[in-house]
């Protein structure tokens, strides 16, 4: 019961922020106490995240069940989730649905397939889920090609 009110307060307090805001402003943060991402780690597998996700290049226990969809999380690339973004993925995933490329069914009715786990995570589990998540994107640099300069 303590856990689900915690979770709720911290969804109270992002709502309350964003309405805020103005709708045009798209930096808006927010700043949660710092992640233990072995524990995330932990609490990613206890909550059978693995059932819908897997975490590039690393090998994580599967879930008894296997999720409706597959999404690899993590791994190389150009521009990496923020923090605030990967929370709010967690509290909201209806917010902003993947690009699925295989065709697997990652949206209902316009709604993330995606189980909302506010009334079963802790706002720990949050926090080092997040902070687990984070650690496990590489930011690496894309070749950039030199158009020439064309004179008429």
């Amino acid at each position: 019961m303590r856990q689900s009110r915690n979770v709720a307060l911290l969804v109270l307090l992002l709502v309350g922020v964003a309405a805020c805001q103005s709708a045009t402003v798209s930096r808006q943060q927010i700043v949660l106490p710092e992640g233990d991402a072995a524990a995330g780690e932990q609490a990613f597998v206890a909550l059978e995240c693995t059932a819908c996700h897997t975490i590039a290049g690393k090998e994580l226990p599967d879930a008894e069940e296997v999720g409706p969809v597959t999404i690899t999380l993590g791994g190389k690339t150009s521009r990496t989730k923020s923090y605030s973004e990967l929370v709010t993925s967690v509290i909201n995933p209806s917010h902003k649905l993947a690009r699925n490329p295989f065709k697997q069914q990652i949206a209902d009715n316009g709604e993330s397939v995606m189980p909302v786990f506010n009334d079963i995570m802790t706002v720990t589990q949050l926090i080092d889920i997040v902070t687990f998540l984070e650690s496990q994107y590489e930011i690496v640099e894309r070749p950039r090609y030199r158009y020439p300069v064309y004179t008429y």
